[in-house]
């Protein structure tokens, strides 16, 4: 007897991951620096106690769509809840990728974008970025064109770089895309605009949003999408029965009464993030300006690997971007609390 071997595709897919070392400041995942308001964690407690753990959850949801809705100003059949965003993205594979369909990304962008796509049968294309790492309308009118992918993926603000996509480019590749088109909002909130506004009945827009940044929830893993109704009944059918857990569910609901304590983590992020694009910039270093809560950055005087190896050395981590499409040479860090950023400043002025 032998293990059968899996699907011959999966032999070139690695997983996705980033590095984890035991060190006292960790800037490579983008997570939040600060953890949720003490008082929602009071309140999810005993929303915990008064779960019956011995039945099935609410299926649909209901009660956390209606409350996202409410806080979006949409109606509940126009959210699909997941786990993470990543699920959310999966679901749309399933629904509109697979065999016989592609998916078009423009590197550099979020890995996890073409790598869900393979995963689910789906071909992928991929186009490309202008120097600024800004997108060019006539090339991926060009690309979509050539192609007619099923779905197009936007990540805005973009990961790794940082850059929010311009509101115009967004809305025109929506109205030229021959299918769905999918606009990543992971880091939305930092950002100066969102394609939220631009979600209507009719329109082929997905807009995909997570607690895990600004809701402090990583650990959690929530995510959401708002989109037209029934391309949210294309979803939940992919979706496995029961998906979403009563505690996740609670405490997404939760999350959102706490609106305005977001916000002031959100103001404090983005005055560190300048704080710091400004001191790396100072240091000769060159700096993308960002709408997200990281920096990418490049250092001109050594390598992006011995700077990554002398920050472990110095206690900070952050992410090696260096081997990603068209970012030979970069690093990117998470913002921080104050003091972690001040102690990755520290770092870094030592090795540049």
């Amino acid at each position: 007897m032998t293990i059968p071997e899996p699907r011959p595709d999966l032999a070139l897919r690695e997983g996705y991951h980033s590095a984890q070392v035991d060190v006292p400041v960790r800037l490579n995942t983008n997570e939040s620096p600060l953890p949720p308001p003490p008082e929602w964690t009071e309140r999810l407690a005993e929303e915990v106690r008064a779960v019956r753990f011995n039945r099935y959850p609410d299926r649909d949801a209901l009660g956390l769509r209606e409350a996202l809705a409410g806080f979006h100003g949409v109606d509940a059949g126009q959210v699909f809840c997941a786990n993470g965003s990543n699920e959310v993205l999966q679901s749309i594979c399933l629904a509109y990728g697979g065999a016989g369909r592609s998916a078009a990304v423009f590197e550099p962008t979020y890995a996890l974008h073409a790598h869900i796509a393979h995963l689910t049968g789906t071909a992928v294309v991929e186009g490309g970025r202008r120097d600024d790492f800004t997108l060019d309308p006539h090339q991926v009118a060009d690309l979509l064109g050539a192609h007619r992918p099923a779905i197009t993926f936007l990540c805005s603000p973009n990961n790794p770089t940082g850059l929010a996509e311009d509101r115009a480019t967004v809305a025109a590749i929506v109205e030229g895309a021959p299918g769905l088109v999918v606009v990543d909002e992971a880091y939305g909130q930092f950002s100066d605009w969102s394609a939220l506004d631009l979600v209507e009945e009719g329109r082929p827009l997905v807009v995909v949003r997570t607690f895990s940044k600004t809701w402090s929830m990583a650990a959690a893993r929530l995510g959401y999408a708002v989109a037209p109704a029934p391309l949210v009944e294309a979803l939940r059918r992919v979706a496995l029965p029961y998906h979403l857990d009563s505690v996740k569910q609670a405490a997404g609901r939760l999350a959102l009464e706490y609106a305005g304590e977001m916000e002031q983590r959100v103001a404090q992020v983005v005055r560190e993030r300048e704080r710091i694009s400004a001191a790396m910039a100072a240091m000769a270093i060159t700096v993308w300006p960002s709408q997200a809560n990281f920096v990418l950055f490049r250092p001109e005087r050594r390598k992006a690997a011995e700077v990554w190896e002398g920050l472990v050395e110095r206690g900070v981590l952050v992410r090696d971007t260096s081997g990603w499409p068209g970012l030979a040479g970069c690093l990117r860090v998470t913002v921080g609390t104050p003091g972690e950023n001040d102690a990755f400043l520290a770092a870094l002025g030592e090795l540049v």
